[in-house]
Protein backbone atom coordinates (compact mmCIF):
# COMPACT_ATOMS: atom_id res chain seq x y z
CA UNK A 1 0.00 0.00 0.00
CA UNK A 2 1.11 3.58 -0.81
CA UNK A 3 0.43 6.35 1.72
CA UNK A 4 0.85 9.52 0.55
CA UNK A 5 -0.25 12.99 1.76
CA UNK A 6 -2.96 14.80 -0.01
CA UNK A 7 -0.70 17.69 -0.21
CA UNK A 8 1.68 15.09 -2.53
CA UNK A 9 -1.02 13.66 -4.76
CA UNK A 10 -2.01 17.38 -5.71
CA UNK A 11 1.46 18.45 -6.74
CA UNK A 12 1.35 15.61 -8.94
CA UNK A 13 -1.91 15.86 -10.51
CA UNK A 14 -1.18 19.54 -11.12
CA UNK A 15 2.18 18.44 -12.79
CA UNK A 16 0.42 16.30 -15.01
CA UNK A 17 -1.80 19.18 -15.78
CA UNK A 18 -0.01 21.42 -16.60
CA UNK A 19 2.13 19.29 -19.16
CA UNK A 20 -0.81 18.12 -20.63
CA UNK A 21 -0.59 16.93 -23.62
CA UNK A 22 2.86 15.75 -22.72
CA UNK A 23 3.14 13.56 -20.65
CA UNK A 24 5.00 14.57 -16.99
CA UNK A 25 7.52 12.75 -14.99
CA UNK A 26 8.95 13.11 -11.49
CA UNK A 27 10.21 11.11 -8.55
CA UNK A 28 9.01 11.67 -4.80
CA UNK A 29 12.26 10.95 -2.73
CA UNK A 30 12.46 9.96 0.89
CA UNK A 31 14.57 9.25 3.83
CA UNK A 32 16.31 5.47 2.69
CA UNK A 33 14.66 2.38 3.85
CA UNK A 34 11.24 4.47 4.99
CA UNK A 35 8.90 3.79 2.76
CA UNK A 36 7.99 7.69 3.25
CA UNK A 37 7.49 9.63 0.09
CA UNK A 38 8.50 13.51 1.08
CA UNK A 39 10.55 14.88 -1.25
CA UNK A 40 8.64 16.24 -4.54
CA UNK A 41 11.06 16.54 -7.73
CA UNK A 42 9.34 17.43 -10.81
CA UNK A 43 11.20 16.39 -13.79
CA UNK A 44 11.35 17.62 -17.59
CA UNK A 45 9.90 15.25 -19.67
CA UNK A 46 13.30 14.85 -21.85
CA UNK A 47 11.08 13.28 -24.67
CA UNK A 48 8.47 15.77 -25.10
CA UNK A 49 5.84 13.13 -26.08
CA UNK A 50 1.94 12.90 -25.39
CA UNK A 51 3.06 8.72 -25.69
CA UNK A 52 6.23 8.39 -23.77
CA UNK A 53 8.62 9.90 -20.73
CA UNK A 54 12.16 9.74 -20.55
CA UNK A 55 14.11 11.15 -18.05
CA UNK A 56 17.08 13.17 -19.15
CA UNK A 57 20.43 11.43 -18.15
CA UNK A 58 22.10 14.22 -16.72
CA UNK A 59 19.23 15.31 -14.46
CA UNK A 60 18.59 11.45 -13.16
CA UNK A 61 22.53 11.45 -12.16
CA UNK A 62 21.94 14.42 -10.76
CA UNK A 63 18.88 13.70 -8.66
CA UNK A 64 20.55 10.32 -7.68
CA UNK A 65 23.49 12.06 -6.34
CA UNK A 66 21.27 14.24 -4.60
CA UNK A 67 19.75 11.76 -3.06
CA UNK A 68 22.27 9.62 -1.65
CA UNK A 69 23.93 12.97 0.02
CA UNK A 70 20.94 13.05 1.82
CA UNK A 71 20.35 9.59 2.65
CA UNK A 72 17.19 9.02 -0.15
CA UNK A 73 16.04 6.66 -2.24
CA UNK A 74 13.31 7.00 -4.90
CA UNK A 75 10.16 6.15 -3.11
CA UNK A 76 7.39 7.16 -6.02
CA UNK A 77 8.12 6.85 -9.50
CA UNK A 78 5.53 8.74 -11.19
CA UNK A 79 4.31 10.03 -15.04
CA UNK A 80 0.98 10.67 -16.57
CA UNK A 81 -0.60 9.16 -19.44
CA UNK A 82 -2.63 11.54 -21.83
CA UNK A 83 -4.59 9.14 -23.96
CA UNK A 84 -5.43 5.81 -22.07
CA UNK A 85 -6.00 4.74 -18.60
CA UNK A 86 -3.32 5.34 -15.80
CA UNK A 87 -1.77 1.91 -16.08
CA UNK A 88 1.54 0.91 -16.93
CA UNK A 89 2.43 0.05 -20.57
CA UNK A 90 5.05 -2.55 -21.37
CA UNK A 91 7.72 0.39 -22.21
CA UNK A 92 6.53 1.38 -18.79
CA UNK A 93 7.01 -1.71 -17.11
CA UNK A 94 10.48 -2.50 -19.10
CA UNK A 95 11.66 1.11 -17.71
CA UNK A 96 10.77 0.01 -14.25
CA UNK A 97 14.41 0.11 -12.90
CA UNK A 98 14.02 0.69 -9.00
CA UNK A 99 11.67 -2.69 -7.31
CA UNK A 100 11.24 -0.86 -4.09
CA UNK A 101 9.32 2.46 -5.93
CA UNK A 102 5.55 3.03 -5.71
CA UNK A 103 4.90 3.22 -9.97
CA UNK A 104 2.18 6.15 -9.94
CA UNK A 105 0.50 6.61 -13.02
CA UNK A 106 -2.26 9.49 -13.55
CA UNK A 107 -4.37 9.82 -16.52
CA UNK A 108 -5.15 12.92 -17.77
CA UNK A 109 -7.14 11.46 -20.52
CA UNK A 110 -10.54 13.46 -21.70
CA UNK A 111 -10.16 16.42 -19.56
CA UNK A 112 -9.94 19.68 -19.59
CA UNK A 113 -7.48 20.13 -16.82
CA UNK A 114 -10.30 20.57 -14.59
CA UNK A 115 -11.98 17.64 -15.01
CA UNK A 116 -11.77 14.22 -13.68
CA UNK A 117 -8.58 11.99 -13.47
CA UNK A 118 -7.05 8.64 -12.45
CA UNK A 119 -4.47 8.58 -9.66
CA UNK A 120 -3.24 4.67 -9.34
CA UNK A 121 0.16 2.74 -7.80
CA UNK A 122 1.68 0.07 -8.48
CA UNK A 123 4.65 -2.15 -7.47
CA UNK A 124 6.64 -3.69 -10.48
CA UNK A 125 9.13 -6.64 -9.74
CA UNK A 126 10.76 -8.54 -12.65
CA UNK A 127 7.74 -7.63 -15.35
CA UNK A 128 5.21 -8.41 -13.31
CA UNK A 129 2.80 -5.55 -12.49
CA UNK A 130 0.75 -5.15 -8.76
CA UNK A 131 -1.89 -2.76 -8.05
CA UNK A 132 -1.95 -1.47 -4.52
CA UNK A 133 -3.77 0.57 -2.56
CA UNK A 134 -3.39 4.18 -1.94
CA UNK A 135 -4.28 5.68 1.72
CA UNK A 136 -3.98 9.64 0.94
CA UNK A 137 -3.39 11.06 4.55
CA UNK A 138 -3.68 14.77 5.72
CA UNK A 139 -0.37 14.76 6.94
CA UNK A 140 2.70 12.35 6.89
CA UNK A 141 2.42 9.93 9.43
CA UNK A 142 4.40 10.56 12.91
CA UNK A 143 5.79 8.01 14.96
CA UNK A 144 4.37 7.82 18.33
CA UNK A 145 7.23 9.54 21.53
CA UNK A 146 7.47 8.54 24.66
CA UNK A 147 5.60 10.80 27.37
CA UNK A 148 7.74 12.58 29.14
CA UNK A 149 8.33 11.51 32.62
Amino acid sequence: MLTITRDLVDRIVAHARKDHPDEACGVIAGPAGSDRPERFVPMPNAAMSPTFYEFDSGDLFRLYRDMDDRDEEPVVVYHSHTATEAYPSRTDVSLASEPNAHYVLVSTADTDGLGEFQFRSYRIQDGEITEEEVRIVDAPDTPATPDAP
